[in-house]
């Protein structure tokens, strides 16, 4: 799945176990550091993929240029880089084709791969931005994340109900008008 170190993580949950006063050997957490191992295995997966990979197989156009794409509701998590807490959310990508399309389900795909990874939301939005136009040299770009933050939530200002939403746009997708008018399409009925 991915590169992790399963053996190594296990010691290093034995370790931080012991750390905050556990028993690593008791009832109850004599399998953990076996679990945490199995987990970051998925939850880092992406460190070893190359999310162009998923847009290599772009079907041409033709002579017809295409009209908006707009994928929405996208599931993703994430492991926040700075406290290794998840942070969950929706993404919304539209594109405006310039002569490819990817099948629809590539979306999601580039997606999860970039966010398998210890990340920031704000380079998340980002890097799924750059991928896009990277993969599919559309005419636009715009990327909407809307994500709930463990460590917003559970410790520090303990906002459980507070969200963050990120926006990267790019090309035709940048211009103010058309990024409204897209921004409250992506959203509508997300409130």
């Amino acid at each position: 799945m991915s590169g992790v170190d399963r053996a190594r993580v296990e010691a290093a949950v034995t370790e931080l176990l012991l750390a905050i006063g556990e028993d690593p050997a008791r009832p109850g957490l004599e399998s953990t550091p076996r679990r945490v191992a199995e987990s970051y295995a998925e939850f880092f997966g992406g460190l070893g993929e190359d999310p162009l990979e998923h847009l290599r197989d772009a079907v041409p156009l033709g002579d017809h240029v295409g009209e908006l794409v707009l994928v929405r509701d996208i599931s993703f998590r994430s492991m926040c880089e700075h406290h290794l807490l998840p942070f969950v959310g929706t993404a919304h990508i539209a594109y405006l084709p310039s002569t490819r399309i990817v099948g629809l389900g590539r979306l999601p795909k580039v997606v999860d791969t970039l966010a398998t990874r210890p990340q920031l939301q704000e380079r998340l939005t980002e890097q799924i931005a750059d991928t896009l136009v990277a993969g599919l040299e559309p005419l636009g770009v715009l990327v909407i994340l809307e994500a709930v933050h463990g460590c917003v939530t559970t410790r520090g200002p303990r906002q459980i109900n507070s969200s963050t939403v990120t926006i990267a746009s790019r090309g035709a997708l940048s211009e103010p008008a058309a990024r409204a008018e897209l921004i409250a399409l992506a959203t509508r009925g997300t409130e």
